[in-house]
């Protein structure tokens, strides 16, 4: 079937691959509490950039929160002279928090996410009872990307691209000769994403992972998380098509979506609830902001007993 945005993608990384001024410069920060990867993705020429996935440290014990993962971020922006113009979430995180409320204080910025999370918003609204004071229309970001929906990060451009599977709203995002993937994939070795969240699907995960895959094979992908998987002593965050489609464990080249489907719901039935969900997901769909204090000026963040 065509692919008319998959084609305008493919086109954009074809004319970076020609012309290095439309390679964006990407630093990577690690978070190894979460097994996240941030990125500031930056255009060289004109000094703005982008900020994607950012991490707020939460200590859940305490229920404190701390700013050295984006302390890190802002220390690297200021040294290197950046602006900031966006502030991009490639969905909503259940296993950090995000800091992009702190971060556009501190820098500036748009935050931006997938218009899916709308979807994402209804069921976890009703999930912690957020009530009617809690919109579920995305109103908590500045900006709602459509599938295909092109930017810029100053002269370098960018096309968002919907990838649910993971969840409804996930996202990855194409800039330059680079792609974002978010929780679709992981390194080869380790594979790809669940799909048992609410409003996961493993077959559109499958597909999802297959229109990336689809992109030119010498596409540089970035990861958003990684756990290490048997046998590496390193943690790794980049690949290229090539790669995942000649190695990945669970959908290289032959794996047919039948198999992908048996595969991953089998497996997703062993895995455990991510340690930071309630928190992260109730977070996450507000814009990476708390929720309201009450009158005696603390937020609360809600665990729903025997409810997931």
């Amino acid at each position: 079937m065509s692919d008319a945005i998959l084609s305008k993608a493919t086109a954009q990384i074809e004319a970076a691959g020609a012309d290095p001024v439309l390679r964006p410069a990407i630093t990577a920060f690690f978070d190894e509490a979460t097994f996240t990867v941030s990125y500031v993705v930056a255009d060289p020429a004109t000094r703005e950039a982008a900020v994607i996935d950012s991490v707020l440290d939460y200590e859940a014990a305490a229920g404190r929160t701390s700013t050295a993962s984006a302390d890190r971020i802002i220390a690297h922006i200021t040294s290197e002279n950046l602006k900031v113009t966006w502030l991009i979430e490639t969905h909503a995180h259940a296993d950090h928090l995000s800091a992009a409320p702190y971060l556009q204080e501190k820098l500036g910025g748009k935050l931006a996410i997938g218009r899916e999370i709308q979807r994402v918003q209804d069921v976890f609204g009703k999930l912690f009872n957020a009530g009617t004071e809690f919109a579920r229309d995305g109103s908590q970001f500045d900006h709602l990307f459509a599938d295909g929906e092109t930017f810029m990060i100053g002269s370098i451009p960018a096309i968002a691209l919907h990838v649910p599977g993971h969840t409804p709203a996930d996202m990855a995002y194409v800039v330059g000769d680079a792609a974002f993937v978010g929780d679709t994939l992981f390194m080869p070795d380790y594979g790809t994403a669940r799909a048992d969240f609410p409003g996961g699907d493993a077959r559109q995960l499958y597909r999802s992972i297959r229109r990336l895959l689809s992109l030119p094979r010498e596409t540089r992908l970035f990861m958003c998380h990684d756990y290490k998987a048997p046998g590496r002593d390193t943690f790794a965050w980049e690949t290229t098509v090539e790669e995942q489609r000649g190695g990945n464990v669970h959908v290289h080249d032959g794996v047919s979506e039948e198999e992908f489907v048996e595969m991953r719901t089998s497996r997703d039935s062993t895995l455990a609830v991510p340690n930071l969900i309630l928190p992260s997901v109730q977070v996450n769909i507000r814009g990476g902001h708390f929720p309201q204090p009450e009158s005696n000026g603390v937020s609360y963040i809600k665990i729903p007993i025997n409810a997931i």
